[in-house]
């Protein structure tokens, strides 16, 4: 598999939908206290700034220590079935900064995001 050292490499890990038993629901029909997630595995040795991004918004969620695993939440005005947002991870004390692909977002769903060593 070719490596490209500005691309993060991401894995899906399906979206975990949780049971809609005893939840609020919104008007819409979304559970309204349904939280997502992506869980960032940071394969490298810097510590990685996690941003959201959407269009011209960008949102810091989080720090991820080097060589550990973190789960962070997303904030809820980035989940939105329809439109898909991209993760920034900045590494302290490094000038690359690499982007992931565009993916959906879906409310109570968990995304798998491996950073590689930069």
């Amino acid at each position: 598999m070719p490596r490209f050292p500005t691309a993060l490499t991401l894995a899906l890990t399906g979206f975990l939908l949780a049971g809609c038993g005893g939840k609020q629901q919104s008007a819409g029909g979304v559970d309204a206290l349904e939280k997502s997630f992506v869980e960032v595995v940071n394969l490298g040795f810097l510590d990685v700034n996690l941003y959201v991004l959407r269009g011209s918004s960008r949102v810091k969620i989080g720090s991820v220590s080097g060589n550990s695993t973190v789960r962070l939440e997303i904030p809820r005005t980035f989940v939105n079935p329809g439109l898909p947002v991209r993760f920034l991870a900045d590494p302290i004390g490094s000038s690359r900064t690499p982007y992931s692909a565009e993916i959906p977002v879906f409310p109570g769903g968990t995304i798998t995001l491996r950073i590689p060593p930069i």
